[in-house]
């Protein structure tokens, strides 16, 4: 493993950088848009809880109430651009904050304490992964895919498997959608790359299984030009998404509709062993590729010469 995946093993839960950019008056109450260069900015205002932050991943976590025209109520980190953004907060401070979209990034900034609420338990990180393997009956699972077929991961032992979780609501570009793009950038490079392997597959499993039906994730995977040869979109019993999601080390809850989660895909050779974690969300596309033909390799070996 190269030293940019050693650095992003070691950095265990790392939650992707959210957050968003422009002026907006402190006490406006609704959107505004600004062109900037290439990209367009959306700014709203809101106010929340703070509940934890890292000044190390420039992030504050606020358990926010509706923002107006964006998203409901929920709680997520936000990435800040000033570390002086958080000096002074505690977990339990009550904020206003501007939040800012493009349609790649996001970050939060004037972030004002208002007052202060009883701080609850923190939650525990989610486990490391472990993999489901031949030996776990959850390896014989028929979940099903967008197409509304069942499938069980012993479906794709001999192929490389790249497996994230995520949902089709989920709003801000640098979550879920940066983690469907990278699929969609490795697909199709893997697709171009001359002499690359075929026996390779994507699987993006939703935490969303009430609203993520079979129909709406056929339409999702469209919208990033899947191709269901080599990309699939499984759903399935609340209980066994739950389970395959903790195995792969992955923890998330429901919040109004909304999914609070970490980041994890997991790249898994042929025979079924963990090789690579990627932690985080973020464009990783060419990595992927890298360890996918190294996955694939190892029940697909190059030809002697």
């Amino acid at each position: 493993m190269n030293e940019v995946l050693k650095r992003m093993w070691s950095r265990g839960l790392v939650i992707a950088l959210l957050g968003f950019a422009v002026f907006l008056a402190p006490n406006a109450k609704s959107a505004g848009s600004m062109g900037t260069g290439e990209s367009s900015v959306r700014v709203f205002a809101a106010q929340g809880v703070v509940r934890e932050f890292s000044s190390g991943d420039h992030t504050v976590t606020i358990s926010h109430e509706a923002v107006s025209n964006y998203m409901d109520a929920m709680t997520m980190p936000f990435k800040v651009k000033d570390l002086k953004e958080l000096a002074g907060l505690h977990p339990g401070d009550q904020v206003t904050f501007r939040l800012h979209v493009t349609a790649t990034e996001s970050w939060v900034d004037q972030i004002i304490r208002i007052g202060a609420v009883p701080v609850s338990e923190s939650k525990p990180p989610a486990a490391e992964p472990q993999p489901v393997s031949g030996r776990n009956p959850l390896w014989y699972y028929k979940f099903t895919n967008e197409l509304g077929q069942a499938v069980s991961l012993s479906d794709f032992h001999g192929q490389a498997l790249a497996v994230t979780f995520i949902y089709t609501r989920c709003p801000l570009p640098d979550y879920c959608p940066r983690l469907s793009r990278n699929f969609q950038e490795a697909s199709q490079k893997l697709d171009s790359l001359a002499g690359a392997p075929t026996n390779w597959h994507f699987l993006s499993v939703s935490f969303d299984a009430q609203f993520d039906t079979p129909a709406v994730l056929q339409a999702y995977g469209k919208s990033y030009q899947y191709d269901p040869a080599h990309w699939s979109f499984l759903t399935g019993p609340q209980d066994k998404i739950a389970e395959l999601a903790r195995l792969s080390g992955v923890h998330y809850e429901s919040d109004d509709g909304l999914i609070n989660h970490n980041f994890r895909t997991l790249i898994v050779d042929g025979n079924g062993h963990l090789q690579t974690v990627f932690p985080i969300s973020g464009d990783f596309s060419d990595s992927i590729v890298a360890e996918m033909i190294k996955a694939a390799a190892v029940t697909n070996p190059p030809a002697e010469r």
